[in-house]
């Protein structure tokens, strides 16, 4: 059978789909990757990746054989774990992702509790897109994410959060309220693509991506479409948690049928992880802090797809 240092170079190569990286990734020489792979191929009967196409890809067999190499390591890497706790040497180590337009709230107000209540443990905590975040968890490179559902996935675990309006930031509105349609006679400031609310926004104002507006721009945080619009006029979608004013730049908006744009905001967990407990406590933190605070019952969830 093959070693678990030819599983991690499998591994290392399948994602960076150049021996070059790959080879530097593993603190290694191209041709020792090259032979090592080989020998593995050799060992199995079989090839695992079409050295013909740049970049490479997997063959038919290393396309099956790659989840069961992930899973191998994982558990190989919980036998250090095990060894590490044992000895006092090692921290849990609980790895989050959490989309931005929710990561700018949500991170400075919990941030602090966290420490408190996982002090025994370590945390990381990045910002992941929607799409990227649940690759991630399915290939194992992180235990939770914190992100816009529904998320319909048979080997992750989803758990409910809270709802979460979305409001349009137009401080030339007077009103508390804007209509949909009325939103139609603005510019819209747009999140870059990959974002969900972005989607979202398209969607509910049925929008389209206004590719020809010579003035557009898209940016990458709520907080520099919020200073175009000071700027410039117009429009942005912005969560109603990520800023706690009372100022009058932010309205609800309702649809023609008197509906309320809100996504709902979720957990994702692997099926399987030695690290539930940990993430159970996060998501009860979460639920705690945010979960009573919805304010309609005209919401309208909308999908992050």
């Amino acid at each position: 059978m093959i070693s678990i240092q030819q599983m991690q170079y499998i591994l290392a190569l399948s994602e960076e789909k150049q021996f070059g990286k790959a080879s530097e990734r593993c603190f290694v020489t191209q041709p020792t990757l090259s032979m090592q792979l080989k020998k593995a191929e050799e060992t199995l009967g079989y090839l695992i990746f079409d050295r013909s196409r740049n970049p490479l890809e997997l063959t038919m067999f290393g396309e099956e054989l790659l989840p069961i190499i992930r899973e191998v390591l994982n558990e190989n890497e919980r036998i250090s774990q095990l060894v590490r706790k044992a000895s006092g040497t090692m921290k849990e180590h609980l790895r989050i992702a959490v989309i931005p337009t929710i990561s700018g709230y949500l991170i400075p107000e919990l941030f602090s509790t966290w420490q408190k209540e996982l002090s025994e443990i370590r945390i990381t905590i990045e910002e992941f897109k929607t799409e990227d975040a649940i690759e991630a968890l399915e290939n194992k490179k992180i235990d939770l994410a914190i992100l816009a559902g529904p998320v319909n996935n048979a080997k992750l675990r989803s758990s409910f959060l809270f709802e979460e309006e979305i409001k349009a930031y137009v401080p030339s509105e007077k009103s508390a309220e804007v209509s949909a349609k009325k939103l139609g006679e603005y510019h819209p400031w747009l999140l870059t693509k990959g974002n969900c609310l972005r989607t979202q926004m398209i969607h509910f104002c049925d929008l389209s991506q206004q590719e020809g507006d010579e003035w557009n721009y898209q940016g990458g945080n709520i907080a520099l479409l919020q200073r175009m619009v000071d700027l410039y006029g117009g429009y942005t979608l912005v969560p109603a948690n990520y800023h706690k004013t009372t100022e009058k730049g932010y309205k609800t908006i309702r649809s023609e049928t008197g509906e309320i744009p809100a996504r709902s905001v979720i957990a994702l967990t692997p099926n399987r992880t030695a690290k539930w407990k940990y993430a159970e406590q996060i998501i009860r933190s979460i639920q705690l802090e945010y979960a009573a605070k919805r304010d309609s019952n005209d919401f309208k969830i909308l999908s992050w797809q």
